[in-house]
């Protein structure tokens, strides 16, 4: 991600899934790059929360590669919080989630440090080990944090991982196997036991 430029300030679309009565309850979702909220994860994710009484937002930001890497990661920051305090406006939530993938752990390291967010739930699946601002948000904060990622994931990092295990507050799962979607290569039947795996554990977060 670049400093700065000039179309930095982009009105990201979003979407809330609201419950039939009002709820304290809300998850926000921060989808990856090419990895939408209606993919496998993200999509029973949803599922899941809104079973549980949550109302969920999915932040919508469709950044083509040549925009991605013309945006600063505060910017992007930027844009997303603009987004979630668009959605939530006039609304009250007292229990947070906040289900980040891939480069939505970029901006969720830095949405960390939003009061807002201070006793929210954090769930990280697959995310950017290779980047300073990623690992270092998960092995200091002191929010509860669930942390999923494949071990053939181009960005697990075993070093890495094994110095996050000093944040007792984050809880890591390790998926034998499983890529950067959390799937297995060439073994379909076998990935949707991985995903029923992983939504059960962000069931039990």
């Amino acid at each position: 991600m670049a400093k700065n430029n000039k179309d930095d300030y982009k009105r990201i679309p979003f979407r809330m899934i609201e419950q039939k009565e009002k709820t304290n309850n809300l998850a926000i979702v921060l989808p990856g790059a090419g990895y939408t909220t209606q993919a496998p994860l993200l999509h029973y994710t949803t599922g899941l929360f809104y079973n549980k009484g949550f109302d969920i937002l999915h932040v919508n930001y469709k950044y083509n590669s040549q925009e991605l890497s013309a945006l600063s990661e505060k910017d992007f920051t930027s844009n997303v919080q603009l987004a979630i305090d668009k959605a939530t406006k006039n609304k009250e939530y007292d229990n947070c989630y906040l289900v980040a993938k891939s480069i939505g752990t970029i901006a969720l390291s830095y949405l960390l440090s939003n009061l807002m967010f201070k006793d929210a739930k954090i769930v990280w699946l697959t995310p950017l080990l290779q980047r300073d601002d990623v690992f270092k948000a998960m092995l200091k904060s002191n929010n509860k944090g669930l942390c999923i990622i494949g071990d053939k994931d181009s960005y697990f990092i075993e070093e890495r991982m094994e110095k996050l295990k000093n944040n007792y507050r984050l809880e890591i799962k390790v998926v034998e196997g499983g890529n950067h979607s959390l799937e297995l290569n060439e073994e379909p039947l076998e990935s949707i036991d991985v995903l029923k795996r992983v939504i059960l554990d962000i069931s039990d977060f």
